[in-house]
């Protein structure tokens, strides 16, 4: 059905286009998933390969994304629709889309809510442990509740008023709280070799795993795969530059994901602790890290403040992916839209929450896995995030590239890109057409297999 452009709204300024769609990817990637896999993989190696994904892969493909929703105007399933048509299979991609970034709310705002409890956690929990906090469900259910009803209120505010005002007051916050943080962890004794660590490339530690991992990494962080640079997108003005706008949203999600490192390794090496914690490093480990230092429980309470915000800039991004297709596609109002994927959001995320000791039958999946689980994960919240967060986002990013690159045309998305462009020359829109028609998909098939079989490539 016709959406006029004032239900769907448009970004008010590039600046705010930039801080909300580099919110989008300034999330829990960056703070808590970027440090445990840059300190299992080596440090300084991880970082400089990731790097070199992001610019070389993920930004081309971003700019994909972008080029795809502006075209349209029109969320992940209307912009593939607009191009083929209401009958293709193709929709069926973008309605993954929608029902990823419902999926990945869900239980990505169970992790957020850890983050707000945990900056809360000496008056509401002083004594718990992370294991007994996040088995607690009066605990757990009541900050996932208080984590979507923030995001909610941002969302249901619209682009500009909302998502794009927020998103101007949250930003500058968390660059704020992540300098202070820095400030406390690279001034501790010891703390040149974390510095060293996280910089310093050891290319020993260099495999096609580590290569996997980080082409992966570069896409979660920049919201690729899910439909959210589509939804974001298809809010910009034609005459909005996406290869300058993008390449900004890219700085800032780099820079971010620098800082994050800044603040977490110093500290850790200079407490004598292990970078190769994997996943629990924020929530287990850094709590007793920051215990040891001088003024640990402020900067504990920074921290845990930051990620949260962080979290909240991401989870708008996820939940606009599924409003705007009800907006869109329905009659719903953007009002109803935002209150009925909210509940049902929060009716999703029990299982996630209820998952870490709460309740067996969500904390033991064994009965429908195998005493293996997936890949080693047996609890309702890790099977999601694998099944949708990690190997199904690296399925819809295949299948979009090829989308964009075959079947709209990379050079029909060429033009698209080349409106409102200042910057782009005739060598470059040739060169982002090579690597979309032939190295992306490859790029991210690689991904996809890596994911998928969970095997050496």
């Amino acid at each position: 059905m016709e959406t006029t452009s004032l239900q769907r709204g448009q970004w008010g300024s590039r600046i705010g286009f930039i801080l909300a769609a580099a919110g989008s990817a300034i999330g829990l990637g960056n703070i808590w998933r970027f440090p445990y896999l840059a300190g299992e993989g080596g440090g300084g190696a991880f970082v400089l390969i990731y790097l070199v994904c992001v610019v070389a892969i993920g930004m081309p493909y971003l700019f994909a994304e972008l080029s795809l929703g502006r075209k349209s105007q029109r969320n992940p399933v209307g912009a593939i629709m607009a191009i083929t048509g209401p009958k293709s299979m193709w929709i069926a991609v973008g309605a993954f889309c929608v029902l990823a970034g419902f999926i990945i709310l869900s239980y990505y705002s169970v992790i957020a809510g850890w983050a707000v409890g945990y900056a809360v956690k000496d008056v509401i929990a002083p004594t718990m442990g992370f294991e007994e906090f996040a088995a607690s469900p009066g605990i757990v259910i009541g900050l996932l509740a208080v984590f979507l009803l923030l995001t909610l209120v941002v969302v249901v505010g619209g682009i500009e008023q909302g998502i794009e005002r927020w998103s101007k007051i949250l930003l500058p916050i968390l660059f704020v709280l992540m300098v202070l943080v820095i400030v406390r962890s690279v001034t501790l004794e010891g703390a040149a070799e974390g510095i060293a660590f996280f910089l310093i490339p050891d290319f020993s530690q260099v495999s096609l795993d580590l290569i996997i991992v980080a082409l992966g990494q570069a896409f979660f962080t920049l919201s690729l795969g899910m439909g959210a640079m589509i939804t974001y997108g298809s809010y910009l003005s034609k005459r909005e530059d996406i290869a300058i706008s993008g390449g900004y949203v890219v700085i800032f999600n780099t820079a971010i994901a620098f800082m994050a490192g800044f603040m977490i390794f110093p500290a850790i090496f200079a407490m004598g602790v292990d970078p190769a914690t994997g996943p629990a490093l924020v929530f287990v480990i850094l709590p007793e890290v920051f215990a040891q230092m001088p003024l640990g429980g402020l900067v504990s309470f920074t921290f845990f403040v930051l990620l949260s915000i962080a979290a909240l800039t991401s989870s708008i991004s996820l939940l606009e992916v599924v409003v705007s297709y009800f907006v869109d596609e329905t009659s719903w109002s953007r009002k109803k839209s935002v209150l009925i994927i909210g509940g049902l959001t929060f009716l999703m995320a029990i299982p996630s929450a209820l998952s870490q000791g709460a309740v067996d039958i969500f904390s033991d999946m064994s009965f429908l896995f195998g005493e293996g689980g997936i890949l080693g994960q047996n609890d309702f919240l890790s099977i999601l995030d694998y099944l949708v967060g990690s190997a199904g986002l690296a399925i819809g990013a295949f299948f979009l590239s090829v989308f964009i690159a075959w079947i709209w045309g990379a050079s029909e998305a060429a033009e698209e890109l080349k409106q409102g462009s200042t910057i782009l020359t005739r060598g470059m829109i040739t060169t982002w057409v090579f690597m979309m028609k032939w190295i992306i998909p490859l790029v991210v098939a690689v991904i996809v297999i890596g994911n998928v079989l969970g095997v050496d490539v």
